[in-house]
């Protein structure tokens, strides 16, 4: 039915009554009966109206569909509506306040950063890894200019120029970041940064691995085709030179052996294809056959020695014999004729531990922090004479990252090393 009609059909006969009323008591007693009656009802409907509207004025202040007061008559279709629009709005504010605690919560998880900003690039707001990214904090910063708290001149250079369909590759505390910042609405623009930084750096790490790779392998490759180039030509070769010919080509080849089964080992190691395989490994049968290769290598020219005083371990046997191994050979390697080597396997209060001391030429502090590193090399023309790959510290370092452990080295140029493998109790 038509609202209107709703509302005046019940106003026209109550009216209706009143107006009855007030002609049978002036039927009955006179017209001043009638008509003082008639007035009296009609101070009453007003006084109703008046308090219902009183009423509605105070819920109005502080709306609440479990205060809304009853009504009479036509105020009662009244409060009836208003409380369904009170609670769908109700209703509306729960749902978008449950939403927008998700958006803060996922924009709180989100790895990119965000912040949002007006027309001229005051912040509105942030999330924690915008915070990080850019060294902002958001109850402080929150009202400032952007361009006041991110000082980078090719920042700056990316407002002024406002080409913002490509993005910003930024250098800033000491973060690689990828900056672009996307207009919404009207008067809001998004500043959206990607960490990119173990990106870069992992990439960094795999042209410097071809690189070293290609140039380790390019010298036995060099002189291996060359003696075989000198072979298959006519030149007469003598038998003495021919055989020292073939000494280092063997040689070399043993080198490269060694580099690509180290490259292979390093490539297992961080593959997620190959994971750890325990086992109860005897700890003191490995350390004999470590003993047994490093005085094997060392060929009488150094003293050597080792004690087990430690605990067997879980573990993976082979894993560890390498990166135990990789620790003895590198010390026969850089201690020169007459020194002393000792291997020990004993117990620490943080866990067991497997430590090579010896007195060799030392390194000096400023590349203790670069040897775990693929090919890092103190001395290259020294790891030449001694064989080494440059990648025995780099499989150390991921064997004992597999197993929960870590290297530390403690050294002083011409007077000798101590590598500590530990790993962790229990």
């Amino acid at each position: 039915m038509n609202p209107t009609l709703l509302f005046w059909i019940p106003a026209l006969l109550r009216m209706g009554l009143i107006l009855a009323g007030a002609a049978v008591l002036w039927w009955l007693f006179g017209l001043v009966y009638g008509l003082a009656a008639a007035l009296l009802a009609v101070i009453f409907l007003l006084f109703v109206q008046l308090r219902y509207l009183n009423q509605l004025g105070v819920w109005l202040d502080e709306p609440h569909s479990a205060r809304l007061p009853d009504g009479w008559g036509s105020w009662t279709e009244i409060f009836a509506r208003l409380y369904r629009l009170r609670r769908d709005d109700e209703r509306n504010k729960a749902e978008l306040t449950e939403w927008l605690a998700r958006f803060r919560q996922a924009m709180h998880l989100l790895p990119d950063g965000v912040a949002i900003m007006d027309d001229v690039l005051f912040l509105e707001w942030c999330n924690p890894a915008a915070e990080r990214h850019l060294g902002l904090t958001l109850e402080r910063d929150k009202g400032m200019r952007v361009t006041n708290l991110i000082r980078h001149p090719d920042f700056i250079d990316y407002i002024i120029l406002g080409r913002y369909e490509q993005p910003l590759t930024l250098a800033f505390r000491d973060r690689k970041l990828i900056c672009q910042i996307i207009p919404f609405e009207n008067r809001r623009q998004i500043l959206v940064t990607h960490d990119v930084t173990e990106t870069v750096r992992i990439e960094e790490m795999r042209r410097d691995f071809i690189a070293n790779a290609s140039h380790e392998l390019r010298t036995p490759l060099t002189v291996i085709v060359g003696f075989l180039e000198i072979a298959s030509s006519d030149m007469m070769i003598d038998a003495e030179t021919r055989a020292a010919h073939l000494k280092l080509m063997t040689e070399q080849g043993h080198r490269m052996q060694r580099l690509i089964e180290d490259m292979l080992t390093l490539s297992r190691l961080e593959s997620v294809d190959y994971p750890l395989r325990r086992e109860r490994v005897d700890m003191r049968a490995l350390v004999e056959e470590i003993l047994g290769e490093a005085r094997a290598l060392s060929g009488g020219r150094h003293t050597i020695g080792a004690t087990v005083d430690g605990p067997d371990v879980n573990g993976s046997a082979e894993e560890l014999r390498s990166a135990f191994g990789n620790l003895a050979s590198n010390a026969v390697r850089y201690t020169p004729e007459g020194g002393s080597i000792a291997l020990a396997w004993r117990d620490g209060p943080g866990g067991p531990r497997f430590v090579v001391t010896d007195t060799g030429i030392g390194i000096d502090q400023s590349h203790i922090s670069r040897l775990t590193e693929r090919f890092y090399r103190v001395d290259k023309s020294r790891s030449r004479e001694t064989k080494g790959t440059g990648l025995g510290l780099a499989i150390v370092k991921h064997v004992l990252l597999r197993h929960g452990g870590n290297l530390s080295i403690t050294s002083e140029a011409g007077k000798g090393s101590s590598f500590i493998a530990n790993l962790p109790g229990g």
